[in-house]
């Protein structure tokens, strides 16, 4: 049974570091199969409004379809909308974890194309800033989830808070969603900013959503990765764009994915293009670890 004290989790977890690096492969008396690797991303933005939690959802949808089990975890911890974009109505959300009244496993609801959801709680202030204590537990609590999926996609809230930013410095890769207005594009550099001087992540990922053209999203990336180029030592990947389709909108009032909705609307085939993109090609950032990435960055932080 896993201890709720948070330094008893920090002394086990440290042990665990030291036999991994001693080669000895480490096995959790809870789990009976621990998966080699569990791909791991965030997808983020700088501003609200660009459709970043739209893109998780589509692309979660598109990669259960492509066979992968996946686990979307809303990290928009105060003000969590995944399950309402997806017609859901969870009894239990991540608040009920913190108050030690569930665990993750038990707050976990099935989404479309069976999908996994974690909900987030939505008009609780105090989950916008978590303290240490609590991100020691919600990390545990994962770690006893993950290894069970394939792909964990973390959806972010927008902004450089630090919540925002733990997430997005855990995952094994970091996807920015940007849309054509300036103030996106502006927003999304400030993140990237934040990101690499202070974190000293060195690569992130770009989708341009609601581009007009395929073409306008290639000229809102070249804007955002001219300015990143000459003032950040990062290296941005462009993924491609989500072209604007009023399907999306009319999926939405009916809580249901475009992609589930109209397969074979452009917004769609745009959702379908990127996950193949991104299933083929390996992680750009040199792996921040397996799926036990969460401990790894805590561990670090704790020490330092």
């Amino acid at each position: 049974m896993k201890s709720n004290n948070p330094s008893d989790n920090v002394i086990r977890l440290s042990d665990r570091m030291k036999a991994r690096k001693t080669g000895i492969a480490f096995e959790s008396a809870a789990q009976t199969v621990r998966k080699a690797s569990t791909r791991v991303i965030a997808v983020t933005s700088g501003k609200g409004g660009v459709g970043k939690t739209n893109i998780v959802a589509n692309l979660g949808y598109s990669f259960a379809r492509m066979g992968q089990k996946v686990l979307i975890l809303d990290a928009d911890l105060g003000l969590g909308n995944l399950d309402v974009l997806l017609g859901l109505a969870p009894k239990y959300n991540l608040s009920h974890v913190f108050m030690g009244e569930k665990s993750v496993g038990e707050i976990i609801v099935e989404g479309p194309g069976n999908m996994l959801i974690l909900p987030a709680s939505s008009g609780i202030q105090e989950l916008t800033q978590l303290t240490p204590e609590q991100k020691v537990q919600i990390l545990s609590e994962l770690d006893g989830v993950i290894d069970s999926v394939d792909l964990l996609l973390i959806d972010t809230a927008a902004g450089i808070s630090s919540n925002v930013m733990d997430f997005n410095v855990t995952a094994q890769e970091i996807i920015v969603v940007v849309s054509p207005e300036p103030t996106a594009i502006t927003d999304a550099y400030a993140l990237m900013k934040v990101l690499s001087l202070k974190y000293a992540e060195k690569c992130c990922k770009v989708i341009v959503n609601l581009a007009g053209t395929t073409q306008q999203g290639r000229e809102v990336f070249r804007q955002l990765n001219l300015v990143t180029e000459r003032f950040l030592d990062m290296t941005v990947d462009y993924l491609g764009s989500v072209l604007f389709d009023a399907k999306i909108t009319k999926g939405v009032k009916q809580q249901k994915l475009v992609s589930e909705l109209y397969p074979d609307t452009r917004a769609s085939k745009c959702f379908e293009d990127l996950a193949r993109k991104i299933f083929t090609q390996p992680p750009t950032n040199v792996p921040k670890g397996d799926s036990n990435f969460f401990w790894h960055h805590l561990i670090e932080k704790k020490i330092s």
